[in-house]
């Protein structure tokens, strides 16, 4: 019998927890696209099986039975009952299986990102403290070519060459951004959306823009990526929140 699992189990319980925040405070967020994108999490010490969203069920009903756990290297994974999406499938599988340093991956069509991601230079200049924190840390897609099956997942996946670089601004398409824990990973999406909206908005201006010299930008990089437990304060108190309010997230 294969070890991938695509029926809602209560294994990986703390793992699934931290996942199912990440969901309802993403769409809470408005970074959520209908039915659609996705976040991973790796529970395999080699990072090929990983817990991920049921097909086409929506960021605020997700809970923590509802995730599915699939094996990276089961190509019989899209026959089986309860497989995921077709392009989550494609992306975070090629994921899981080429880059062992994101045992979280998480994929949003976020409105500031894809603004982003959808011009001709999707670099983000170091303006203020968030967008310096992703200093020389993205890497850019210039090759979209359509949706994100798995030959489309396997070049994704590839461009994370730099273990530096856990953001990539996926043109003409949204944002990927990956991560050792839930926490961490959400913490960087946040930050990110937050960075490109600040961008977005000071290029609506139609002013000249105030840019940190590299030295400064890559000295406040280094700073925050050394700011402790940042990522693991950030989503306790977004489920404590959740908790006061009565969800079922973690049902």
């Amino acid at each position: 019998m294969s070890v991938t699992q695509l029926t809602p189990n209560l294994d990986h319980r703390a793992e699934r927890v931290d996942l199912a925040a990440a969901f309802r405070w993403a769409a809470r967020l408005n970074m959520h696209e209908a039915v659609a994108n996705h976040f991973s999490l790796s529970v395999s010490d080699d990072g090929t099986k990983f817990l991920m969203n049921p097909n086409q069920m929506h960021f605020a009903r997700i809970k923590a039975s509802d995730l599915i756990l699939v094996d990276a290297n089961d190509p019989e994974t899209l026959q089986r009952p309860g497989a995921p999406d077709p392009t989550a499938w494609g992306l975070h599988g090629g994921l899981h299986r080429h880059c062992p340093q994101a045992r979280c991956a998480m994929h949003v069509h976020s409105i500031h990102a894809t603004v982003l991601a959808s011009l001709a230079d999707s670099s983000l200049p170091p303006i203020d403290q968030n967008c310096a924190t992703f200093f020389n840390r993205t890497v850019i897609d210039d090759g979209y070519g359509g949706l994100a099956f798995e030959d489309e997942g396997e070049r994704c996946a590839r461009l994370f060459d730099d273990p530096a670089r856990k953001v990539m601004i996926m043109g003409n398409h949204g944002v990927m951004v990956i991560g050792d824990s839930v926490a961490d990973t959400f913490n960087r999406l946040y930050y990110f959306e937050r960075a490109a909206e600040t961008y977005i908005r000071a290029l609506q201006t139609g002013r000249p823009l105030r840019i940190l010299p590299d030295e400064i930008a890559e000295k406040t990089a280094r700073e925050i990526e050394s700011y402790p437990e940042q990522g693991e304060r950030h989503l306790a108190e977004l489920r404590a929140i959740l908790d006061a309010e009565g969800s079922d997230y973690a049902a």
